[in-house]
């Protein structure tokens, strides 16, 4: 493990080297992945070097528990837990960083939220937490784009798909996938009884033409009219698109710019997303069927999380955290819970591939 470590910050010091040579400041490609490698070895890096460096005051302070003054040893009792305690927990944040990437982790997303049951309720909440999602993105610097939307009764939400562009968003929402169940007295309950309706979310990286090939012999196209709300362009020419991915049988539409171009642009960006994530289900599913830490199994009936208004409460299925403050996370403050989610599956993830045992040569850090 340090050895692996001390390679990383070889090259990492490579790197940044190569950053001031005038060959690669002369060549934006070169430069660019340059770049990109040193970026991908920054967090590894500077977490290593405060490793040794605690490393380091930690063996001086076992030390001074050897020296003949009785002050020198009392202070060294002091720091010791301190010291201890920041080198393990700088240790599994190793472990962590070194685990094998997501390759998704660092795309764009398309984000598609539906109304399931629950009727109108359904469709109010359905617009309700594709607001959180947006207000989330705004507040990172994301970059937000409407696809495709259509309303549902008593001014709700049907379903709509949102392009999310920025840094990591995948890797910030892709446990987000699944059915959110939504518990709350609606505004037309006379009698104030309690109702129970879901959302399905999907969280879809967006897929380069490199990631997926499509065929164009396999698509089909269809040209029609717009329909709800838009300029009176957007409702007046057949921009709005349909595309059909005939071996797939995944049906895309896509209406929310004036030109039949941008939307057919869309549709193909969106069926790249939607084909990438069948692949990617189906190669997980194929290498280990019953791995129990998978977010999921890609079936989108599976309750995630559930949103209970009476009692101001969000709690997450999986993994058995609750929160409280609704109000704040339909306001988009999704931090702590969208962090803890990414920290527990890490976890996981770190205990199958080490299966629990240290990477760490024993004592390594006194």
């Amino acid at each position: 493990m340090i050895d692996k470590l001390e390679e990383i910050q070889l090259k990492f010091e490579r790197l940044t080297a190569e950053l001031s040579d005038p060959d690669v400041l002369g060549n934006a490609e070169r430069l660019r992945r340059v770049s990109k490698e040193r970026s991908d070895l920054e967090k590894v890096v500077e977490a290593f070097r405060e490793y040794k460096s605690v490393s380091g005051q930690l063996k001086d302070t076992l030390a001074m528990l050897e020296e003949s003054d009785e002050e020198l040893r009392e202070m060294a009792k002091e720091e010791l837990p301190g010291l201890r305690e920041r080198s393990a927990a700088l240790e599994e944040e190793l472990k962590i960083l070194l685990l094998p990437r997501d390759p998704n982790d660092d795309k764009d997303v398309i984000l598609e939220i539906r109304a399931g049951a629950g009727g109108d309720e359904a469709g109010l909440f359905a617009g309700e937490l594709l607001r959180a999602y947006l207000r989330y993105a705004e507040l990172h610097g994301w970059r937000t784009e409407l696809l495709d939307s259509s309303e549902g009764g008593a001014g709700g939400l049907k379903e709509a798909s949102v392009a999310i562009t920025g840094d990591a968003v995948y890797s910030s929402l892709k446990y987000e996938s699944g059915v959110h169940r939504v518990q709350r007295v609606p505004a037309t309950e006379a009698q104030g009884r309690i109702h129970t309706s879901t959302v399905t979310v999907a969280v879809l990286p967006e897929a380069d033409e490199v990631d997926v090939k499509v065929n164009p012999a396999d698509l089909e196209w269809d040209v029609m009219r717009s329909t709800g709300a838009g300029g009176q362009s957007v409702n007046t020419t057949d921009s709005a698109v349909r595309l059909t991915h005939k071996p797939s049988g995944l049906i895309i539409k896509c209406q929310q710019e004036k030109s039949q171009q941008k939307n057919r642009a869309m549709a193909l960006k969106m069926l790249r997303a939607r084909l990438l994530e069948l692949e990617t289900s189906r190669i997980k599913n194929a290498q280990d069927a019953s791995r129990k830490s998978q977010v999921g199994t890609g079936d989108r009936s599976e309750k995630i999380r559930t949103y209970n208004f009476p009692q101001d409460r969000c709690t997450d299925h999986r993994i058995g955290l609750t929160l409280h403050n609704l109000p704040a996370i339909m306001s988009g403050e999704l931090a702590e819970l969208l962090t803890t989610l990414r920290t527990h599956y890490q976890a996981e993830r770190l205990r199958e591939e080490t299966g629990g045992t240290s990477l760490f040569p024993s004592g390594s850090a006194d």
